[in-house]
């Protein structure tokens, strides 16, 4: 149970950091401070940041996968990878991205993949 801890806490760390590789741009746009950059310079700074959501996210997926020992199939860890990505990305924008809102529609989606986090975990007889 430790090692699925551990794999999962890497992986909300690790998502964080690729949330803000892919999105923190738009947020930097927003207050103005990359306007005048050009892309190229943008994507190294987020190559930069995601450098950081590699260094977690491969020990995060040699601790968990049962390759390596750890309590998870390949499709666990991948399934539970999107429901972490989603959910700390929601939280990101909630407090980044204030004008974005969360509606009734995002919220059931979010119903779906925790559906599909359990079915993942349900065992086939």
């Amino acid at each position: 149970m430790t090692r699925g801890l551990i794999t999962v806490g890497l992986l909300i760390v690790s998502n964080v950091f690729m949330t803000l590789a892919w999105y923190g741009n738009l947020k930097l746009e927003q207050l103005k401070i990359t306007t005048d950059w050009p892309l190229i310079a943008i994507i190294l700074l987020s190559w930069g940041v995601a450098l950081f959501e590699y260094s977690v996210m491969v020990p995060a997926n040699r601790i968990g996968s049962q390759i390596t020992g750890g309590p998870f199939s390949l499709m666990q860890l991948k399934i539970i990878q999107e429901a972490v990505s989603l959910t700390v990305f929601t939280v990101i924008v909630a407090t980044l991205f204030k004008g974005e809102p969360i509606r009734w529609n995002h919220l059931v989606s979010f119903v779906f993949i925790l559906l599909a986090v359990f079915f993942a975990f349900l065992k086939n007889k």
